[in-house]
């Protein structure tokens, strides 16, 4: 049951990473640029439901839409006023934009709602399941139904939405999709909203399990580990490769010496840029002609 127990603990904590991941991958396949930021995206969004739950008192299924909704509106803003007119830039100046915009929100989040960690309410707090021996959190388990359901969703809006084939297309050759009419530049904006909403229920599902402040979005290394192992550029990989981290975090935890749990991910990374540099998923990421 120990097992069991740290199978489910790793598997929740892998969908957390998947779903960052998942941003990281998101933003890339469509504009070839990579968000060091997502992670701290994640950590506002934690922020804004805690706003919206804590401090106004909203229910928490009210709350949960809204603060998707305003995550979005976030990831339009960010698109717009700082990514957008670094399209055409190298790639260096992207990345310390994004590296900076990290250290930005964490201070925003700093003087807003303080330094002081926060728990976020839910009306699933405290509930356990017990499974023989294994006691297993609601916390655990909406995490992993929450990202089972989110992966759906996605896939449902890429296969059969138009907006969802106009973004692919945008992904896969931005000059023939301006060339047929898609407005590429849309897409872009969509594209991080959509990455950025997805940070904001990655924020809300973490949030009841770990205490938020404003450097829990650090765990972005993490998933930008995820992103590498699943192979960078892959939607389904991001999920794996965070499966894949999560899982084994926890069993290095309990079965290694000290601090193994924290530098495995880092170790896993190593190994697969040794052995498949291309990641575990990157030849089903051809782009189409």
């Amino acid at each position: 049951m120990e097992v069991v127990q740290l199978l489910i603990s790793g598997v929740s904590q892998g969908c957390v990473y998947g779903l960052i991941a998942l941003g990281f991958v998101l933003v890339y396949k469509a504009t070839e640029m990579v968000n060091f930021a997502q992670g701290d995206i994640m950590m506002l969004g934690a922020y804004v439901a805690i706003t919206f739950i804590s401090i106004w008192d909203w229910p928490y299924y009210w709350a949960f839409p809204a603060t998707v909704l305003v995550m979005a509106v976030v990831g339009v803003v960010l698109e717009r006023l700082l990514l957008r007119p670094m399209i055409g830039e190298p790639h260096f100046a992207v990345l310390m934009l994004t590296i900076g915009l990290g250290f930005v929100l964490r201070a925003v989040a700093g003087a807003i709602w303080g330094n002081e960690p926060r728990a976020l309410p839910t009306p699933y707090s405290g509930e356990v399941i017990r499974w023989g021996e294994a006691v297993i959190g609601y916390e655990n388990v909406a995490i992993i139904l929450g990202t089972a359901l989110l992966c759906l969703l996605m896939w449902l809006f890429f296969r059969f939405t138009r907006v969802g084939v106009a973004m692919q297309a945008a992904s896969q050759n931005q000059l023939a999709a301006f060339y047929v009419g898609i407005p590429v530049k849309r897409m872009y904006s969509l594209v991080w909203a959509l990455s950025a909403g997805i940070a904001g229920v990655a924020g809300m599902l973490t949030a009841p399990v770990s205490l938020v402040d404003p450097l829990i979005g650090f765990v972005g290394i993490k998933a930008f580990a995820a992103a590498i192992v699943g192979g960078f550029g892959s939607m389904p990989g991001a999920i794996i490769g965070g499966l894949l981290i999560g899982i084994i975090e926890q069993f290095a935890g309990l079965y290694l010496p000290p601090g193994f749990a924290d530098t495995s991910a880092y170790v896993l990374l190593l190994v697969m840029l040794l052995v498949r540099p291309q990641g575990l998923f990157a030849t089903m990421q051809k782009k189409k002609v």
